[in-house]
């Protein structure tokens, strides 16, 4: 796996062989950047369930102001730790947390999001409840983005659905925040 663009185009992205880990193949990854282009450059971002990264890194090599990257599991950020030091990326941030306990600490910070990308266990069938607990914490900003990458799940979102693809059996759905202030 690598970057697919940008400033850290053709840069491997370790860690896609973790036990757990079901990183976003890069045709799915390109054509899901080409779907939310006019939304990354100069953003915060947060990917929820970060894995190997490939996703929060490919926002930030498409020019993100600054991505938060979460994974409860420690052997994924140590990897996405390596590829900062390795990239020399400064505008990262890297938590180790549920992702129950990081929406509450990114509700603590006062971050607010223009773009979250959330690729939960799909077995877990999660989305909905991630989605609301999104709306009840105020993370996302005026006409931000959620990504939700699952299988077979039905969601049920408090954001208006802005663009949806299958890629197989996997379903990329992207939610607006169409509320203001």
């Amino acid at each position: 796996m690598k970057i697919i663009s940008g400033k850290y185009k053709g840069r491997n992205i370790e860690g896609y062989n973790i036990v757990g880990t079901r990183p976003t193949m890069d045709r799915v990854r390109e054509s899901l950047f080409a779907m939310i282009q006019s939304h990354i450059k100069g953003n915060i971002i947060l990917d929820l369930f970060a894995g190997t990264g490939a996703l929060g890194l490919e926002a930030l090599s498409e020019g993100a102001e600054f991505c938060y990257l979460n994974d409860h599991n420690p052997k994924c950020t140590s990897i996405i730790k390596k590829m900062q030091k390795r990239l020399e990326i400064q505008n990262i941030d890297i938590k180790t947390l549920d992702y129950q306990k990081a929406l509450s600490y990114y509700q603590e910070k006062n971050i607010i999001f223009d773009l979250i990308f959330l690729d939960p266990p799909y077995l877990a069938h999660n989305c909905s409840n991630i989605l609301k607990e999104i709306e009840e914490k105020n993370l996302i900003k005026p006409n931000g983005l959620i990504v939700c990458e699952y299988e077979k799940e039905n969601i049920n979102s408090p954001y208006p659905i802005y663009k949806e693809k299958k890629y197989g059996r996997k379903t990329i759905t992207i939610y607006r925040n169409s509320k203001t202030n």
